[in-house]
């Protein structure tokens, strides 16, 4: 019976989300109609209960819409979706910006993606870091297989020399939002 039990919340879950195209009730008693559950892997799950994702992160945030766009035009969503835990440094648009005109549009065109998948991955950690647990000097190694160095000075803290501007704790680990774009050196 304790099996059962601890089964049930799941499989109630699973029989209301079965629940595609029907009509239901929303708040107020008025007929509504239920959306299908979209496809596509983990970023495709609707979850407004739970602490955001890294993805979820990005996708809610104005100053991350660049950054995102790259993301899809990489096929990166359903891996950022995914348990983690991941330290993600985020640039800003305004970082996308500084680098030299027709950069961003030509990263985004599909003969591009690998050096696209190699620059986004430099800014992604297998694992979670917190800001507090960052020193100065420390060499982490991402996810494209290269390695980012940490600076922390008068309690600033920059990765390759950008600087981290705010950090989000997020459900699959830490969004560190930066000012510039990594690029991962040549190999």
């Amino acid at each position: 019976m304790k099996k059962i039990n601890s089964l049930l919340p799941a499989l109630l879950l699973l029989i209301f989300s079965c629940n595609s195209g029907e009509k239901t009730e929303n708040n107020n008693g008025q007929a509504a109609k239920a959306e299908p559950t979209p496809t596509g892997g983990s970023a495709a799950i609707q979850d407004d209960v739970s602490k955001r994702n890294v993805l979820q992160i990005a996708l809610a945030s104005p100053d991350h819409s660049t950054l995102v766009a790259a993301v899809k035009a990489a096929d990166l969503v359903n891996v950022l979706a995914t348990v983690g835990p991941f330290t993600v440094f985020a640039p800003v648009n305004a970082a996308f910006e500084k680098l030299p005109a027709g950069t961003v549009t030509e990263l985004l065109k599909p003969e591009k993606k690998k050096d696209l998948v190699n620059i986004l991955t430099y800014h992604v950690i297998a694992g979670g870091y917190d800001i507090e647990e960052f020193r100065d000097g420390q060499q982490l190694g991402v996810a494209n297989g290269g390695r980012v160095s940490i600076g922390v000075k008068d309690g600033k803290v920059t990765v390759n020399g950008a600087n981290i501007l705010a950090s989000v704790q997020g459900a699959n680990g830490t969004v560190h939002v930066i000012d510039a774009v990594l690029i991962p050196p040549s190999k």
